[in-house]
């Protein structure tokens, strides 16, 4: 064989050995969806539902309404900046995580 070919076979049979990149990454839609904890509560559990709460949404109702947001299709104050961040495969990322997430109770928001 031509060394060309033994060359492509090795790293061939090398790569077949390495897991997926989703595989490698498990956590790749929480650190994304990091930057939502801010206004959208820890794991998407909003405080007093302002705003509302993304944890155990559907990931494709969570997908559309970014892809709304990116588009301006929805109206928005900040959500269309955020959302113009993204690819599509990174908003499916983000929006699986929230679906996984278990919701919990609401909780009030703290008064003064």
């Amino acid at each position: 064989m031509k060394p060309s070919i033994l060359s492509a076979l090795a790293v061939s049979a090398a790569c077949s050995f390495l897991p997926p990149a989703h595989a490698q990454q498990p956590n790749a839609g929480r650190a994304l969806a990091a930057a939502c904890f801010t206004c959208h509560g820890t794991a998407g559990n909003s405080v007093g539902g302002v705003p509302p709460s993304l944890a155990g949404r559907a990931s494709a109702e969570l997908f559309q309404t970014m892809k709304d947001f990116q588009s301006g299709k929805r109206p928005a104050t900040i959500m269309h900046q955020q959302a113009k961040g993204y690819s599509d495969a990174q908003l499916q990322s983000i929006a699986a995580y929230f679906a996984s997430v278990k919701p919990s109770p609401a909780v009030p928001s703290a008064k003064p």
